[in-house]
């Protein structure tokens, strides 16, 4: 029986809910920590980052149109394809990080675990950031929280998968849509998640991720005039200070690094700190 070719699998880009191939024709190869070589992943331009944004904006009213109950199904579906797809998940994080097969569970029972927990605040944190305030008068006046809309992220960079879906997670609860800059030493564990969101019910354009250099695209993404609000979360290592100043040109929200292994810890702020607060006033029945 003759012996058969392997079939290595190709790492592209994720915009609108397709999986493009960079516009550039640029890859690079990622390794494992033995040096041995693992995958070729899609070096992004900063054309796919502008397809990107376009992709995430058309996807605004969509989803930040839907009901908060509707949002989360759809979140907690993505946990329930993630845990279907253990196996891949596992191996990738053990192949890329050289972690052992326990401890690449650990992060993915921690991964699913947190993108469930994100998935239950869509139907519950207005409540918690929203409020009804007194008024000297005959009014209702009631502040709600609304998405900002385009989200720039860039995820840690030290882990795979679960410091990608810390970052993502709390940005969509709130009916934002992303793009996010991956990891660049372990990016296969992030277009695989693309690939999950793509076969669930997350409309395509929600989520946007782009693999290759955050040094290269972020520059792009702070100066967009079409992206709302930034999370540095994993840019660290970058001249953030300056992304900070471009994004100001454009009155961006700018949320800086945070430091730890386990930067984007599940929070309520993370879930707020891109939303925008708006005051209705409602007369009051004179019966």
């Amino acid at each position: 029986m003759s012996k058969r070719l392997t079939v290595p699998k190709t790492y592209k880009l994720y915009i609108g809910g397709a999986f493009p191939r960079t516009e550039s024709g640029r890859t690079y190869e990622v390794t494992s920590t033995k040096g041995e070589f693992l995958a070729n992943a899609a070096k992004a331009s900063r054309k796919d980052a502008r397809d990107a944004v376009t992709a995430a904006r058309a996807a605004v009213k969509g989803w930040s149109g839907a009901t908060a109950y509707n949002r989360g199904q759809v979140l907690y579906r993505v946990a329930e394809l993630l845990e279907g797809r253990r196996a891949q998940f596992v191996d990738e994080i053990s192949q890329q990080t050289g972690a052992s097969t326990s401890a690449a569970n650990a992060e993915l029972d921690e991964t699913v675990d947190r993108w469930v927990w994100y998935a239950g605040w869509c139907d519950k944190f207005g409540q918690v950031a929203g409020n009804g305030n007194p008024v000297a008068g005959p009014y209702f006046n009631i502040s709600v929280p609304e998405p900002t809309g385009v989200v720039g992220i860039i995820a840690p960079q030290d882990s795979p998968l679960l410091g990608l879906v810390s970052a993502v997670a709390p940005a969509l609860v709130t009916g934002n849509t992303v793009v996010v800059v991956a990891s660049e030493r372990f990016p296969l564990s992030a277009i695989s998640l693309a690939e999950v969101l793509a076969t669930s019910d997350v409309p395509g354009g929600v989520v946007n991720i782009l693999t290759g250099s955050p040094a290269e695209i972020a520059p792009w993404l702070s100066a967009h005039a079409d992206v709302n609000a930034l999370d540095l979360v994993g840019a660290g290592d970058l001249d953030w200070i300056d992304l900070q100043i471009v994004a100001a040109d454009t009155l961006k929200r700018v949320l800086a690094p945070e430091g730890g292994p386990d930067a984007a810890v599940p929070s309520l702020d993370r879930i707020t700190a891109f939303t925008e607060t708006k005051t209705v006033w409602h007369t009051k029945s004179m019966i």
